[in-house]
């Protein structure tokens, strides 16, 4: 089982380090994380400078605490990968609200748990789910849901604003697997 450090270094790795790109709505970042982002953490520093283990605690904080990674990880962490980094991309109540979807339509129409309330919170009962349905069903099949829904969220991003046509390929190859 991947632990968090390992996770979170993984997410890391793909993000990369500094960027500075005008056509980027992000705006500067930093191994992922922007200008906004850091400073709302108390990073004060230029964002070219700033530490691995800055970039390594906002995540811990803003992604992987926002939709209970601990508890995710023990379930699957292939599982909290997943959410963890289309939190980093797409926010946190957007990851959360894909695996509640997903969960909703794996249940066997409510045979394997009653359907969750899409409330972008990661809450008990998606925890529940989540387990219900790692001890009835593939953890793969779930995984693939995520990545389609991620997958889906891009060109949809991408067709609503043609400069982040640019980006999308980049997107598709490096953050959704299956």
């Amino acid at each position: 089982m991947k632990t968090k450090e390992q996770i979170i270094d993984d997410i890391l790795r793909v993000e990369g380090g500094y960027v500075n790109d005008p056509a980027d709505s992000g705006g500067e970042t930093n191994f992922g994380i922007t200008e906004d982002v850091a400073r709302a953490f108390g990073y004060t520093g230029d964002m070219r400078d700033m530490p691995r283990a800055t970039a390594f605690d906002i995540y811990a904080a803003r992604y992987w605490d926002a939709v209970r990674g601990d508890e995710l990880a023990e379930l699957s962490a292939a599982v909290a990968f997943e959410v963890v980094d289309t939190g980093v991309n797409m926010g946190p109540p957007r990851a959360v609200k894909f695996l509640q979807r997903a969960l909703n339509v794996l249940n066997l129409g409510g045979r394997l748990y009653s359907d969750l309330s899409v409330d972008s919170l990661s809450g008990p009962m998606t925890i529940a789910a989540l387990r219900q349905y790692l001890d009835a069903r593939d953890e793969g099949a779930l995984l693939k849901a995520l990545n389609c829904l991620q997958g889906a969220a891009y060109i949809e991003l991408a067709e609503r604003r043609e400069k982040d046509e640019r980006f999308v390929y980049g997107w598709l190859r490096n953050r959704v697997e299956l």
